[in-house]
């Protein structure tokens, strides 16, 4: 239902650099805005412009855009290979410089452009441009740590997963880092996330060893322990060793995955996730959570932006332990002396005891196939940000929050942490993946509304939303 969009039509541009915008139209609806970015990606613009048989790509931000920075960062890419054309990033100046030589004016083109009406290119007549791209490509190694306590004197056929992923943002600021500007260099602790996974695997490894050693437990299958690497960079780690090992067709070697990534910051209930991947957990949850008494939520999402994914995509069952996002999450403020850690370890107890029920029971727990969600979400690429911190797993009509990020947009806007958002311009919000629609399709420094209940009571206030780049 939309317009023909072809910015190449009568353009001639074989063997020639092309000059893009790098986001999509400015002064797009919503609707609009969330059709056009499914083409606005760099990727993409390079795809088209390769296809037309450019020799390469000149990106440039616009002086409409907004931005913190305008030359685009150089950063990790999930994908391995090139797009076999040259791309540069040029400030807006130097834009400005190259287009009054031609008689444009830079604003003025972008201005044209951002009402996302098509508007045919043209050629820069006499000027030529040379550049060297002179990049190395860095290949890493990861490693998981895995142990494995067996049943008897040889690895059983079956056996169960515990993990959680070891590596984090390390030092200086990564494309995945949320830190401040005078944050960028520092370490990146991430007490919480991962060291507090990794330390109630261990934990539950110590359990079951000692129980297996005292005569306390007689195993059926082994369990495996797994740090797994590169989770923060796409779940490599899992991935890897999920396509390595010989799973048969229903995935029956490996009974159950458990997972846990970010357990550290208990502060109103443990959010468990991936129940709806079998008619086990809700027993078994409920049997042991009597000995150990946390506040549980339980979550049927099994598309997790961790590990457990790996396994649950495999045709394993998952279950993913989660204490819910903090503002200091990714940033160098993650540090040990926040972490709660009582209640850490009564969540490693309680994931224990399910391991050793899993363990010493009969019966391998079904796997249930749920219809994945993943392609409803964006899980990257958003440019509006709020400074809001969303607390999964609550059982509310909207999204709550944990947090809100001191200074950011939802914070000057009064939103506060608690709070539930039921509404952002003017769209009914019911869900994260509403919430993150939505925010797909804000347009950057146009003031606009939210909804929150708060104390039961509704609440409006007007944001405008800040720059994510």
């Amino acid at each position: 239902d939309q317009d023909e969009y072809d910015s190449y039509v009568h353009l001639d541009v074989k063997d020639k650099w092309v000059m893009v915008f790098r986001f999509v139209p400015e002064d797009l609806t919503p609707e609009q805005r969330l059709h056009f970015k499914f083409y606005g990606d760099l990727r993409k613009k390079a795809f088209h412009a390769r296809q037309n048989g450019a020799k390469g790509l000149i990106v440039v931000s616009g002086p409409n855009s907004q931005v913190r920075k305008q030359l685009v960062p150089m950063q990790n890419d999930f994908s391995p290979s090139g797009s076999s054309i040259a791309a540069i990033s040029i400030t807006d100046e130097v834009a400005d410089a190259m287009l009054t030589a031609a008689g444009k004016d830079l604003k003025q083109l972008q201005d044209k452009l951002d009402d996302g009406s098509p508007i045919i290119g043209f050629n820069l007549e006499g000027f030529k441009v040379a550049a060297t791209v002179d990049v190395q490509k860095i290949v890493g190694k990861g490693r998981n740590v895995v142990g494995r306590i067996m049943a008897g004197d040889t690895p059983s056929e079956q056996a169960i997963i515990v993990g959680a992923h070891i590596d984090h943002l390390g030092a200086g600021k990564s494309n995945n880092s949320l830190a401040k500007q005078d944050e960028k260099n520092n370490i990146h602790f991430g007490a919480d996330d991962n060291a507090s996974g990794v330390a109630a695997m261990l934990e539950i490894a110590e359990y079951i060893a000692d129980q297996k050693k005292s005569g306390k437990l007689k195993l059926k299958r082994d369990i495996i322990f797994a740090g797994w690497s590169g989770e923060e960079l796409g779940l490599h780690g899992s991935q890897h060793y999920v396509e390595s090992i010989d799973l048969d067709d229903d995935g029956s070697d490996i009974v159950a995955a458990l997972n846990m990534d970010m357990v550290g910051r208990l502060e109103d209930k443990l959010i468990l996730q991936g129940i709806s991947s079998s008619s086990y957990w809700p027993g078994v949850i409920e049997s042991k959570n009597v000995v150990v008494g946390l506040p549980l939520t339980l979550s049927n999402d099994t598309d997790l932006p961790t590990d457990a994914s790996s396994f649950y995509r495999a045709g394993i069952p998952i279950l993913s332990a989660f204490t819910g996002s903090h503002t200091d999450y990714h940033t160098p403020r993650d540090t040990p002396e926040k972490l709660n850690y009582p209640d850490a370890a009564r969540i490693s107890k309680l994931m224990g005891l399910i391991t050793r029920d899993l363990a010493k029971r009969e019966q391998t727990p079904d796997y249930i196939k749920q219809e994945s969600r993943a392609k409803e979400v964006t899980r990257g690429g958003i440019r509006a940000y709020l400074g809001s911190v969303p607390s999964y797993g609550d059982d509310v009509v909207g999204v709550k929050l944990s947090d809100v990020t001191a200074g950011a947009p939802a914070a000057k806007a009064g939103v506060l942490g608690g709070d539930i958002i039921v509404e952002l311009a003017g769209k009914k919000i019911e869900n994260i993946y509403d919430y993150t629609a939505v925010i797909d399709g804000l347009k950057i420094g146009q003031e606009t509304t939210i909804a929150v209940t708060r104390d039961d009571k509704r609440l409006e206030f007007k944001i405008t939303p800040g720059s994510r780049q």
